[in-house]
Formats: C-alpha cells, structure tokens, sequence
C-alpha cells in the first residue's frame, strides 16, 4: 500500500505502517493534553492505542500463519486507523481451509483474553461506562478492547471475518458463488441495520460501519462471480499481441515517442544476459526529470517483468495485477515472449464478455405480445 512505512517483519512477512496511522497518534495526544493530563496520562494513552493495534498485528498475524499452512503466502500487513489489512495472495479454495483462516485472526484475541484472564486481570463494572477506556486500567482496558474486537469481527457480514466464516460454512452445503451471494446478502442486511440504528440515534460510527459493511459486501460477491466466470478461461484470451518493447540501449526519447503514439503505457526492456525489466510511465517520467530524453532506458528506474505462461488461467494473473506490485506481465509461450497483460487490456476483455453476454441473453428472452 502506498504511503507506508515498513516498521517490521513478523514470521518472514513485511507490517508495513500507513500515514494516517499518525494522526490517530496525534489526536489522542491532544485529547488527553486537552483534558488536562499530564505527560505520564497522555504518555500511557499513546501506549495504549499501540498495543491495540500491536493487538490486530497479532490478529492478521494469526490469518496469515493459517492461510500460509494452506500454501497460500501473505504480501503484507499494514496497519491503518480502522484497523489491519493481510493481504493474502487469495483464499483457500475449500470451504474448510478458508473457515480455518478466517477464524484464526479472532482465535488470536481469545488468546490475549485467556491469558490476560489466568494473569489474574478482570474488567471491572465500570467498563459499560464508554469513560473506562480512557481512566481505567492499562491491563483490564486491552482485555476489554480484545472483546470487542473478537466479536466486532464476528459479525456475519463481508468485509469482517464473520462474513468468510458465514461463506464458509454456506459453501460446505451449497455451490461457492451462491454461498457468496447469499453471505453478502446477510451481510447487507446488516449494514441497512447498522444504517437504521445510526440514524435513529445519531452515532456517526454507526453509519460509517453501515457503509464499510455494504461496500464491503457488494465487493466481495463481485470479486468472486468474476474469479468464478473467468475460472477455465486462459491467459491467452485477454492478452495483448501488439505491444511496443525497449531495448536498454534506446534512449527516452524514444520511449516518449512510443508513449505520445499510442495508449501503451508500460514498455518492456528486453535485456541481454539479464531478466527482462519494465519501464513504467512514473519511471519514465521520473528519469527524464532526472537526465532528459537523451538518458539510456537501461539507466532509469526499471523493475523486473513478472512472468506468466499463455495456458495459464487468467483469475489467478488479474488478482496478481490486482496487487498493484507488479504494472504488467510478460506472456510466454515455451519461454519466448508472445504478449504482455495489463490490467486496462484485462478491463476490456471483461466488458467486451460482459457486452455478448447480455446480447446472448437477450436472444434468449422470450418476446411478449
């Protein structure tokens, strides 16, 4: 994700810190200076708020040493103020593998909870009081946050845990596209609730929690109809045979030209001895305002061209698109260069199937009257 900032690696997996992970910072250092606390107070509420979030580390952590028992590898983890993103490379196909992954993450504060619990801390009465979590104690206050964070993210709506372990257990009895329309349609639901009930009483969060839970939703039941639609359709359909490439010799002047001429946006280096490298339009821009047209393209900013052959299924190569490391991919075909697949080229490919399958199904439709 960008505008983060890499702070760790856990169990051989990047936890990466978004920018605006400060601002939560700063503003509970105002809040507590504002009240009127001392250095000590406001110094233990940073504290707090970062062992919450050390807290959903452990949460995503727990997702990703699951999903990772499946061979399914873990990009990244970066920490945002609403919580923490895994990004896993994709689910697990079964039903079962996907229940375990997805309740690992909430296992893990069970965990916290238990272990808080036999180190003798309890969560006194006074936590109903929404004060607690600012003048209670350190300890009791995370064993609550933990609580709430185990059953926040079993509620049994995309995009909480609740909702893949909801999917899961669906697509044990049922195909996995419906399971997945049928979750996000529980999922919905939830959010119209979560919507009415922050309406009715005036809380913000609520609303906001409405949107994320129907955006959420809507997104992962099309993320799946289209991984299901395109799941025996090849790479070959989609990709793009009239492409431009570069040599590391060719100036970017060159590569301008090439640029201004067509729609092209990233063009392949094709070295010699070496793998084959990308020049992306950023990294284009970026070395001519460097050293101008007459620079080399093998002296500018390149990054490797990942590789994909022509009989593989195009799901897996989108969602790897998707990921945003990687601009493009190198087709091959035995190992010799035969296409490149972009991510706008993939676009039209789904709008064009999308455009004859409403034909088709308008030939199908019977004529009243």
């Amino acid at each position: 994700m960008s505008w983060s900032w890499k702070i760790c690696r856990l169990a051989g997996i990047p936890v990466y810190l978004h920018w605006t992970f400060l601002i939560l910072i700063a503003w509970v250092v105002y809040g507590h200076w504002a009240a009127g606390n001392d250095l000590a107070t406001t110094a233990e509420g940073v504290g707090f708020v970062l062992s919450i979030f050390g807290c959903v580390v452990l949460h995503e952590l727990g997702h990703a040493l699951a999903a990772r028992r499946y061979g399914v590898a873990t990009a990244d983890i970066t920490l945002l103020p609403i919580g923490g993103v895994a990004r896993l490379e994709r689910m697990p196909e079964r039903p079962s593998e996907e229940l375990v992954v997805a309740i690992a993450g909430p296992l893990v504060n069970v965990a916290i909870v238990a272990t808080l619990w036999l180190a003798g801390v309890r969560v006194p009465s006074s936590s109903q009081d929404p004060q607690f979590l600012v003048d209670g104690s350190f300890l009791p206050k995370l064993m609550t946050v933990n609580v709430f964070l185990f059953l926040f993210n079993l509620l049994p709506a995309f995009p909480m845990d609740g909702g893949r372990v909801l999917r899961a257990l669906l697509a044990l009895r049922m195909e996995y596209s419906r399971a997945t329309n049928l979750a996000a349609r529980i999922g919905q639901f939830m959010a119209i609730l979560f919507g009415y009930f922050g309406l009715t009483t005036g809380n913000p969060m609520l609303l906001l929690i409405a949107l994320f839970v129907w955006i959420g939703a809507e997104g992962e039941a099309r993320q799946v109809l289209e991984r299901v639609s395109l799941r025996d359709i090849p790479i070959r359909s989609a990709m793009l045979t009239d492409y431009k490439t570069l040599a590391p010799s060719d100036t970017l002047g060159h590569a301008v030209g090439l640029l201004l001429a067509g729609t092209q946006q990233d063009f392949p280096v094709l070295g010699v001895g070496q793998a084959d490298r990308v020049l992306t339009r950023d990294a284009l821009l970026a070395g001519l305002a460097r050293g101008g047209n007459d620079l080399l393209v093998g002296d500018a900013p390149l990054i490797e061209l990942g590789r994909v052959e022509i009989g593989e299924p195009l799901a897996p190569a989108i969602a790897r698109l998707r990921q945003g490391g990687e601009p493009c991919l190198e087709v091959t075909e035995h190992g010799r260069p035969v296409g490149l697949l972009t991510i706008e080229n993939v676009g039209e490919f789904l709008m064009v199937r999308t455009a004859l399958a409403t034909a088709r199904q308008a030939k199908l439709e019977p004529i009243s009257g």
